[in-house]
C-alpha cells in the first residue's frame, strides 16, 4: 500500500513502533526514486498520536491499518486480548482521525478533497471456517474480526461526521493476502475464493488507490470488498 501511494505521487509517511524497522522499509522506498519519511510512534497510545498529528500542516490521505494483537486459542483468550485489539485498531483510528482533522481540512483548502481509509478484513461481516484450518488455534481468532467489524462501523460513522466538511472516510475490506502462500491451509483458503486463488500484494494497490483519489470523490462511507468473492457466495 506505501508503494502503491508513493508510486502515485504521493509523499508517503510510514508509521510503525519499530524505528529500526521503519528505517529499513524508508530506504526500500527512497531507493527506487519515492518520496518518504518515518515516524515512529505507537498508534495505540492517544498522546503520541496528538503529537505526530498536532505537527502535521497537511495530510490529504490518511491509512489506519494498525492492529495489535496475540493470537490465542478460544480458551486461552482474556477480556485484556480484545480491550488491547478494539483500541489499537478501532480507537486508533478514531484518534487519528481527530487529530489530524485540522491537516485533513488543510487539505481540502488546497485540493477539494482528502481521504481516509480504514483498513478492515472479511472476517468483520463473515466467520471463519474452521473446517478450512489445521487446527482450530491457526484460525482468524475471535478479538481480531469483532474489532475489524467495529472498524467498518466507525468508518461510516466518521463519514457522516466529516462529510459536509469534504473529507471522505472509506474502509477497504481486504480476503486472501497470505504471508506465506506456499502452505496448504493456504491452498484450501485460496480454492474458497471464487476466483479460486489468493490475492498478490499488488492487487490491494488499485483498490487503495481508487479510494485515495478524485476518481473516488463522491465515495464515503462505504466498505471496499476485495476478496476475490468470498463473501458472495
Amino acid at each position: 500500500m506505501a508503494f502503491a501511494l508513493a508510486e502515485a505521487g504521493a509523499h508517503v509517511i510510514v508509521n510503525g513502533r519499530d524505528d529500526g524497522a521503519l528505517a529499513d522499509f524508508e530506504g526500500e522506498l527512497t531507493a527506487k526514486g519515492l518520496s518518504a519519511e518515518r515516524a515512529a510512534f505507537d498508534a495505540g497510545d492517544p498522546a503520541a498520536i496528538r503529537s505526530f498529528f498536532g505537527d502535521l500542516k497537511r495530510l490529504d490521505i490518511l491509512v489506519n491499518n494498525a492492529v495489535n494483537m496475540q493470537v490465542k486459542s478460544f480458551t486461552a483468550l482474556a477480556p485484556e486480548d480484545f480491550a488491547v485489539t478494539y483500541a489499537s485498531s478501532v480507537t486508533a483510528a478514531f484518534e487519528s482521525v481527530r487529530a489530524a482533522l485540522p491537516a485533513l481540512k488543510a487539505a481540502v483548502a488546497a485540493s477539494g478533497d482528502a481521504s481516509v481509509i480504514n483498513v478492515s478484513t472479511v472476517y468483520a461481516g463473515v466467520a471463519p471456517d474452521r473446517r478450512l484450518y489445521d487446527t482450530p488455534e491457526g484460525q482468524s481468532p475471535f478479538h481480531y474480526g469483532p474489532a475489524k467489524a467495529g472498524v467498518i462501523q466507525l468508518s461510516r460513522h466518521l463519514a457522516g461526521e466529516l462529510g459536509r466538511e469534504k473529507i471522505r472516510v472509506n474502509a477497504l475490506v481486504p480476503g486472501l493476502f497470505p504471508h506465506n502462500p506456499k502452505t496448504e491451509v493456504v491452498q484450501r483458503l485460496a480454492d474458497r475464493t471464487m476466483l479460486g486463488r489468493h490475492a498478490t500484494p499488488a492487487e490491494i494497490m488499485g483498490p487503495l488507490l481508487f479510494l485515495a483519489s478524485p476518481a473516488a470523490r463522491f465515495v464515503t462511507g462505504s466498505a471496499l470488498t476485495v476478496d476475490g468473492g468470498w463473501t458472495a457466495w
